[in-house]
């Protein structure tokens, strides 16, 4: 069979990090050993009744077998509207400050496209969510990375950033509560940053779709849009994935400033068709009844997040009890890498973690733990671990 050569923007890809998960678990799968995986972020819990239901009776809707549009129904967009003034009490216009997005990692993907041109630079707080930068350069832009550490509570160091960057940033990719160190940005990071993006005219990437895995009401994570002046430069992707246990469904939507929700649109017009109608329709009634079901999942993540610190805690391994996300940002035992650490614990327990440099090169010393199976399996995971 003839071998054609890759264009150069995906022969220099690194292995995609979950992908190469997959791989080594298979390896060890095949040798018979019983697999526990902490590795993706993928709620194990199943996505409501309700939505489901929503689905079948939209499903056989004959008008909602055409094509969809590629903004997404008005239905849709104006319940992730009405969601975010009940939310976060933003308001904003259905019809020019929502699009809809076939989950939200397809629209982060394809944003740079829209705004980046080659040699434009892209500011990216690491560890990162692999899509910035890979988006980043597909669009010929440059990626600067600005390390996330625990002595700044894993928030990019602002003031750090050289006058000649800020001048040059098109894009500042921020994703709080983060993926993967879990920590959270409190209201004076997003200040200073919205002020400085306003200031050198830097489009502000807001990821936020963890905002609604968070363990205390008192804690609950900002949307950037909250912020005074934050609509003047930023864009915020959000996903009906975490919140309601819809991976699989791919839908998600992007809001705030209407130049940049309209410029992400014009990419999707020529690259997408939309999202299947009955999706959309579960997914309004998801954001409009969805809560109680949203409340029920943070319950049962925070009984497991306090399982899996205390019993880390007893092996000596450094890791703090995160406000938000389902994910553990831990420390791997002295004298060894993150690599090295998360490949012994795979073949010699069977379970699977993730390699905080595959996160990025200031993710080296850490590794991830996303806490997506039940408590029993949780603790025997963490016994296996500890047995090791």
């Amino acid at each position: 069979m003839t071998q054609f050569r890759l264009a150069k923007r995906v022969a220099t890809l690194p292995p995609y990090l979950f992908a190469e998960i997959d791989r080594l678990k298979a390896e060890v799968k095949a040798q018979g050993m019983d697999i526990i995986s902490l590795g993706i972020g993928d709620p194990d819990l199943p996505t409501p009744d309700f939505i489901i239901e929503a689905l079948y009776a939209s499903a056989k809707k004959p008008k909602n077998h055409q094509y969809p549009s590629y903004t997404g129904l008005l239905s849709f967009r104006k319940a992730v509207a009405d969601w975010y003034q009940t939310r976060f009490g933003v308001g904003l216009d259905p019809e020019n400050e929502v699009v809809s997005l076939i989950g939200s990692k397809e629209g982060i993907a394809h944003f740079p496209l829209a705004f980046i041109d080659p040699g434009d630079l892209a500011l990216i707080a690491s560890p990162n969510y692999p899509v910035y930068p890979v988006a980043t350069g597909f669009a010929g832009g440059e990626a600067k990375i600005l390390p996330l550490t625990p002595e700044n509570d894993f928030l990019p160091d602002l003031a750090a950033i050289s006058d000649a960057d800020w001048e040059r940033a098109k894009v500042f990719f921020v994703n709080y509560p983060n993926n993967p160190t879990a920590a959270s940005a409190p209201r004076e990071f997003y200040e200073k940053l919205v002020k400085k993006a306003r200031e050198t005219g830097t489009i502000l990437v807001s990821d936020a779709a963890y905002t609604e895995l968070y363990y205390d009401e008192a804690k609950r994570p900002l949307s950037i849009l909250e912020i005074a002046g934050a609509r003047d430069v930023a864009i915020e992707f959000h996903s009906l994935s975490k919140t309601y246990n819809m991976t699989g469904w791919r839908i998600g939507m992007a809001v705030g400033n209407e130049s940049l929700v309209k410029g992400l649109g014009k990419i999707k017009e020529n690259v997408d068709s939309g999202i299947f109608q009955a999706v959309q329709e579960a997914g309004v009634a998801a954001l409009t009844h969805g809560e109680p079901h949203a409340a029920s999942a943070r319950a049962i993540y925070k009984e497991r997040r306090d399982v899996a610190v205390a019993a880390l805690g007893k092996m000596g391994i450094a890791c703090r009890a995160p406000d938000a996300t389902f994910y553990l940002w831990c420390r791997v035992p002295a004298g060894e890498t993150s690599a090295g650490f998360v490949s012994r614990v795979l073949k010699n327990t069977g379970v699977v973690l993730t390699p905080g440099n595959g996160f990025g090169a200031p993710g080296e010393g850490f590794f991830r733990i996303a806490l997506t199976v039940g408590k029993e399996r949780l603790t025997e995971a963490l016994s296996r671990i500890a047995a090791l």
